[in-house]
C-alpha cells in the first residue's frame, strides 16, 4: 500500500482541516478549531498579571518564560494548534440549590466524575493517529492542561468561543461548562477566525463572585479565588475569606452559574464525567468522616485526589464552620482534633469557635 504523503496545496489543507473537525466530533469532542501561534498580546497580559502577584503560590505560572506564548519554542516546528472542547456539565437540577444547603458539600462540577486529563489525552492521541493515517508522519504533541500552554487564548483564536470577564471561555451554544485540549502541529492548516465577544455590559460574574476575586473584567486575583484556596493553596486559608467560602470544599462554579450564556449549556454525554461516590449529594459531615485511607480509595481516578487528605479536611472544616452547626457537627469537629495535623487543627478550632459564637 502506498504511504500517504503530505500536501501543501491550500485546497487539500482546507479539506484536511474540515476532516479533522469531523473526526473530532466522531471521537466525542463537541467542537474543534485551528489557531495560529500568535499569542504575543496574551503573553503581555500574563506578564502584567504575574507582576501584580495575582498568581499567589502558583509559581509554575511564572516558569518557562516565552514558551507559554510562543508555541514554536515549546515544540519546535509548530505552525498551528488544533484546539478542542468537551462538555462536562452533569445532568442535574440547578447546582445553586446545592450551594443553598449549608449541610451539603459543594464540589466543582468538573471534579464530580473521573479525571478528564487521561480521557481527553487518549482521544486527542486517536485524533492525531487519524491525521497521520491521512497525511503520513507529521510533527505533533498532545496537551491537556499538562504543560505551559495558553489553552484559553488558543481556543479563542481557534473560534471556540470568546474570553468571558471571568477569564473562562464562553461559547454561544454551550456556555462555559467544557474542558479544553490541544494538538501542537507542524501542519500548515488554515486557521479559523475568532468569534465576537458577547459579554456586552454584563457584570454578573463579577457581582456574584463570593470572595471578590474578579477584581476587574478579565482579571482574577487568584489569591482570593475559592478554587485557588481549596486546591492550589497549601497553607492556612486567610481568616477574612473563610466565612465567604460557604460550603464550597473543592473549587467554585459561581462565576459560571452567574453567566447568562450557561442557560444554553448541554449536559455531558460522557459517562466518565457523571458524578461518582455520591459527591453530588454528600453531606459535609459524611465527607469529614473519611480517614486518609478512605479518601484515597474514594478519590481513585478523580482530580480531587491531587489535593491530598490534609487539604480536604482543611476545606471541610471551614465549610462546617460556615454550616448551621449543631451537636453532631461540634462533636465531629472536637473528635477530629486528636489526630488532626496542625494545619487542620487550626481550621477545626476556628470552625468550633465560629459555631459556638453563633
Amino acid at each position: 500500500m502506498t504511504k500517504p504523503t503530505r500536501s501543501s496545496r491550500p485546497d487539500e489543507l482546507s479539506a484536511l482541516a474540515r476532516q479533522i473537525k469531523e473526526w473530532a466530533l466522531e471521537l466525542g469532542f463537541q467542537q474543534a478549531g485551528i489557531a495560529d501561534t500568535g499569542l504575543e498580546e496574551a503573553g503581555r497580559r500574563l506578564q502584567r498579571w504575574l507582576a501584580k502577584g495575582f498568581h499567589g503560590e502558583m509559581e509554575y505560572m511564572a516558569r518557562h518564560g516565552a514558551k507559554r506564548w510562543r508555541p514554536q519554542e515549546l515544540v519546535p516546528g509548530t505552525l498551528r494548534v488544533i484546539s478542542v472542547r468537551m462538555d462536562y456539565r452533569p445532568p442535574e437540577p440547578d447546582p445553586r440549590l446545592r450551594l443553598e444547603d449549608p449541610a451539603g458539600a459543594y464540589v466543582s462540577r468538573y471534579a464530580l466524575g473521573r479525571d478528564y486529563h487521561k480521557l481527553m489525552r487518549k482521544r486527542l492521541q486517536r485524533l492525531a493517529s487519524r491525521i497521520e493515517a491521512a497525511t503520513g508522519p507529521f510533527g505533533y504533541r498532545v496537551f491537556v492542561d499538562s504543560a505551559p500552554v495558553m489553552e484559553k487564548p488558543l481556543a479563542v483564536k481557534a473560534g471556540l468561543g470568546w474570553m468571558g470577564k471571568h477569564t473562562n471561555l464562553v461559547n454561544r451554544a454551550a456556555g462555559s461548562w467544557f474542558f479544553l485540549g490541544e494538538i501542537y502541529t507542524d501542519l500548515p492548516l488554515p486557521p479559523d477566525a475568532p468569534v465576537a465577544d458577547h459579554c456586552g455590559r454584563c457584570t454578573a460574574c463579577l457581582d456574584l463572585c463570593p470572595t471578590g476575586a474578579i477584581v476587574e473584567p478579565w482579571v482574577v486575583d487568584a489569591r482570593r479565588c475559592v478554587s485557588y484556596l481549596t486546591i492550589e493553596h497549601a497553607g492556612a486559608i486567610p481568616l477574612e475569606l473563610r466565612p465567604l467560602m460557604g460550603n464550597r470544599i473543592y473549587g467554585c462554579d459561581d462565576c459560571l452559574l452567574a453567566c447568562p450564556w450557561n442557560r444554553f449549556s448541554p449536559a455531558t454525554a460522557e459517562k466518565d464525567f457523571l458524578p461518582r461516590q455520591g459527591l453530588d449529594r454528600a453531606t459535609l459531615l459524611e465527607l469529614f468522616s473519611w480517614n486518609e485511607a478512605t479518601f484515597l480509595e474514594r478519590t481513585r481516578g478523580s482530580a480531587i485526589r491531587r489535593i491530598g487528605h490534609e487539604r480536604w479536611q482543611r476545606n471541610l472544616a471551614v465549610a462546617l464552620g460556615n454550616s448551621k452547626g449543631g451537636d453532631a457537627v461540634l462533636k465531629a469537629l472536637r473528635a477530629s482534633l486528636a489526630s488532626a495535623t496542625p494545619l487542620v487543627a487550626e481550621h477545626v478550632r476556628w470552625a468550633i469557635e465560629r459555631i459556638e459564637s453563633g
